[in-house]
Protein backbone atom coordinates (compact mmCIF):
# COMPACT_ATOMS: atom_id res chain seq x y z
CA UNK A 1 0.00 0.00 0.00
CA UNK A 2 1.61 3.39 -1.28
CA UNK A 3 0.65 6.07 1.44
CA UNK A 4 0.71 9.10 -0.03
CA UNK A 5 -0.70 11.32 2.98
CA UNK A 6 0.41 10.76 6.38
CA UNK A 7 0.98 11.78 10.05
CA UNK A 8 2.39 10.03 12.73
CA UNK A 9 2.34 11.05 16.40
CA UNK A 10 3.41 10.61 20.04
CA UNK A 11 1.50 11.63 23.22
CA UNK A 12 -1.93 11.62 22.14
CA UNK A 13 -4.34 12.14 24.10
CA UNK A 14 -8.55 12.42 23.10
CA UNK A 15 -12.25 13.19 24.48
CA UNK A 16 -15.37 12.66 22.57
CA UNK A 17 -18.41 13.64 24.47
CA UNK A 18 -21.84 15.42 24.72
CA UNK A 19 -22.35 18.07 27.77
CA UNK A 20 -25.67 16.67 28.49
CA UNK A 21 -27.60 12.85 27.74
CA UNK A 22 -30.20 14.60 26.16
CA UNK A 23 -28.03 15.49 23.14
CA UNK A 24 -27.99 13.76 19.79
CA UNK A 25 -24.17 13.83 19.20
CA UNK A 26 -20.99 14.67 20.72
CA UNK A 27 -20.73 18.52 21.58
CA UNK A 28 -17.09 18.50 22.66
CA UNK A 29 -14.31 17.12 20.24
CA UNK A 30 -10.94 17.33 21.42
CA UNK A 31 -7.59 15.67 20.36
CA UNK A 32 -3.93 16.16 21.10
CA UNK A 33 -0.78 15.32 20.40
CA UNK A 34 2.90 16.39 22.16
CA UNK A 35 3.98 15.87 18.48
CA UNK A 36 3.18 15.31 15.18
CA UNK A 37 5.03 14.71 12.27
CA UNK A 38 3.95 15.18 8.79
CA UNK A 39 5.80 15.68 5.39
CA UNK A 40 5.11 19.62 5.79
CA UNK A 41 6.40 19.36 9.16
CA UNK A 42 6.73 18.94 13.00
CA UNK A 43 4.43 20.45 15.55
CA UNK A 44 2.76 19.71 18.86
CA UNK A 45 -0.86 19.60 17.25
CA UNK A 46 -4.67 19.79 18.79
CA UNK A 47 -8.14 18.98 16.73
CA UNK A 48 -11.13 21.13 18.69
CA UNK A 49 -14.75 21.77 18.50
CA UNK A 50 -16.43 23.32 21.44
CA UNK A 51 -20.50 23.62 20.83
CA UNK A 52 -21.74 24.70 23.91
CA UNK A 53 -25.34 25.34 22.48
CA UNK A 54 -26.17 22.23 20.19
CA UNK A 55 -28.75 24.43 18.19
CA UNK A 56 -25.40 27.34 17.72
CA UNK A 57 -22.94 26.89 15.44
CA UNK A 58 -19.36 26.10 17.71
CA UNK A 59 -17.90 28.57 19.79
CA UNK A 60 -14.57 26.93 18.76
CA UNK A 61 -13.69 25.12 15.88
CA UNK A 62 -10.21 23.92 13.89
CA UNK A 63 -6.53 22.61 14.70
CA UNK A 64 -4.33 24.13 16.93
CA UNK A 65 -0.83 24.60 16.40
CA UNK A 66 1.25 27.54 16.23
CA UNK A 67 2.97 25.59 12.73
CA UNK A 68 -0.05 26.83 10.16
CA UNK A 69 1.37 24.93 7.98
CA UNK A 70 0.95 21.37 10.05
CA UNK A 71 -2.43 22.36 10.77
CA UNK A 72 -3.64 22.93 7.40
CA UNK A 73 -1.68 19.84 6.21
CA UNK A 74 -4.29 17.57 8.82
CA UNK A 75 -6.81 20.33 7.53
CA UNK A 76 -6.09 19.42 3.69
CA UNK A 77 -4.59 16.38 3.47
CA UNK A 78 -6.08 13.62 6.29
CA UNK A 79 -9.26 15.16 6.92
CA UNK A 80 -10.29 15.34 3.53
CA UNK A 81 -13.70 14.92 3.07
CA UNK A 82 -14.85 14.81 6.56
CA UNK A 83 -16.24 18.11 8.65
CA UNK A 84 -12.61 18.81 9.86
CA UNK A 85 -11.66 19.33 6.08
CA UNK A 86 -10.68 23.29 5.54
CA UNK A 87 -10.90 23.65 9.78
CA UNK A 88 -8.92 26.98 10.34
CA UNK A 89 -5.73 26.68 12.45
CA UNK A 90 -6.48 28.57 16.12
CA UNK A 91 -3.56 29.67 16.80
CA UNK A 92 -2.58 28.40 20.24
CA UNK A 93 -0.60 26.05 22.49
CA UNK A 94 -0.60 22.10 22.98
CA UNK A 95 0.53 19.89 26.23
CA UNK A 96 -0.17 16.27 27.24
CA UNK A 97 1.50 14.11 29.57
CA UNK A 98 0.89 10.22 29.86
CA UNK A 99 1.79 8.66 32.80
CA UNK A 100 1.47 6.28 35.69
CA UNK A 101 -2.38 5.53 34.17
CA UNK A 102 -3.31 8.63 33.98
CA UNK A 103 -3.27 11.20 31.06
CA UNK A 104 -4.10 14.95 30.62
CA UNK A 105 -3.85 17.53 27.82
CA UNK A 106 -4.73 21.12 27.56
CA UNK A 107 -5.42 23.48 24.69
CA UNK A 108 -4.59 27.41 25.33
CA UNK A 109 -6.40 29.34 22.46
CA UNK A 110 -7.45 32.71 22.28
CA UNK A 111 -10.27 32.61 25.00
CA UNK A 112 -10.50 29.50 26.02
CA UNK A 113 -8.00 27.43 28.03
CA UNK A 114 -9.68 23.67 27.88
CA UNK A 115 -8.05 20.45 30.10
CA UNK A 116 -9.18 16.86 29.92
CA UNK A 117 -7.49 14.46 32.21
CA UNK A 118 -8.10 10.52 31.57
CA UNK A 119 -8.06 8.18 34.60
CA UNK A 120 -8.39 4.18 34.57
CA UNK A 121 -6.51 3.71 31.57
CA UNK A 122 -6.60 0.16 30.45
CA UNK A 123 -2.89 -1.49 29.15
CA UNK A 124 -2.27 -0.07 25.93
CA UNK A 125 -3.75 -2.38 22.70
CA UNK A 126 -2.30 -2.31 19.17
CA UNK A 127 -5.18 -1.16 17.08
CA UNK A 128 -5.38 -1.00 13.05
CA UNK A 129 -9.16 0.42 11.33
CA UNK A 130 -9.90 0.63 7.63
CA UNK A 131 -10.52 4.04 6.17
CA UNK A 132 -14.24 4.72 7.46
CA UNK A 133 -16.71 8.01 5.54
CA UNK A 134 -15.80 9.85 9.14
CA UNK A 135 -12.16 8.82 9.66
CA UNK A 136 -11.55 8.28 5.66
CA UNK A 137 -7.65 7.12 6.56
CA UNK A 138 -5.89 3.81 7.26
CA UNK A 139 -5.12 4.08 11.16
CA UNK A 140 -2.53 2.29 13.33
CA UNK A 141 -2.03 3.12 17.19
CA UNK A 142 -1.47 2.11 20.67
CA UNK A 143 -4.75 2.92 22.43
CA UNK A 144 -5.37 2.62 26.09
CA UNK A 145 -9.46 3.24 26.51
CA UNK A 146 -9.86 5.72 29.93
CA UNK A 147 -12.58 4.49 32.87
CA UNK A 148 -13.04 8.20 33.48
CA UNK A 149 -12.89 11.79 32.01
CA UNK A 150 -13.00 15.23 33.19
CA UNK A 151 -13.52 18.23 31.05
CA UNK A 152 -12.31 21.47 32.30
CA UNK A 153 -13.23 24.96 30.43
CA UNK A 154 -11.48 28.42 31.45
CA UNK A 155 -11.14 26.83 34.93
CA UNK A 156 -14.62 25.27 35.01
CA UNK A 157 -15.47 21.30 35.49
CA UNK A 158 -17.82 20.74 32.88
CA UNK A 159 -20.62 17.38 33.24
CA UNK A 160 -19.72 15.31 30.21
CA UNK A 161 -21.33 12.09 28.79
CA UNK A 162 -19.02 9.74 26.97
CA UNK A 163 -20.04 7.10 24.42
CA UNK A 164 -19.01 3.97 23.86
CA UNK A 165 -18.10 4.24 20.47
CA UNK A 166 -16.38 7.98 19.15
CA UNK A 167 -16.36 9.28 15.39
CA UNK A 168 -12.80 7.45 14.94
CA UNK A 169 -14.22 4.05 15.04
CA UNK A 170 -12.96 3.45 18.35
CA UNK A 171 -13.48 4.52 21.88
CA UNK A 172 -14.44 8.05 22.68
CA UNK A 173 -11.82 8.64 25.64
CA UNK A 174 -8.52 7.33 25.40
CA UNK A 175 -4.61 7.84 24.92
CA UNK A 176 -3.04 7.04 21.59
CA UNK A 177 1.03 7.18 22.65
CA UNK A 178 2.09 6.53 19.56
CA UNK A 179 -0.05 6.52 16.27
CA UNK A 180 0.08 6.82 12.23
CA UNK A 181 -2.69 7.85 10.04
CA UNK A 182 -2.02 6.76 6.32
CA UNK A 183 -4.22 7.79 3.37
Amino acid sequence: MNANQWIAWEGGVNLIAKTSAKLDSPNIIFHAAQQVHTPVGSAALGMFLWQPDPAAPPVRFGFVSTVPKVSAYLSDEIFAGTPFHGAPNLSGTVDTVIADGRATARLEIPGYNVQITLEDLSLANLVQRPPTPTAPFHQHLLEAVAGQATLTVNDETMEIVVSGSGIMGGPSAFTAPLGLYTR
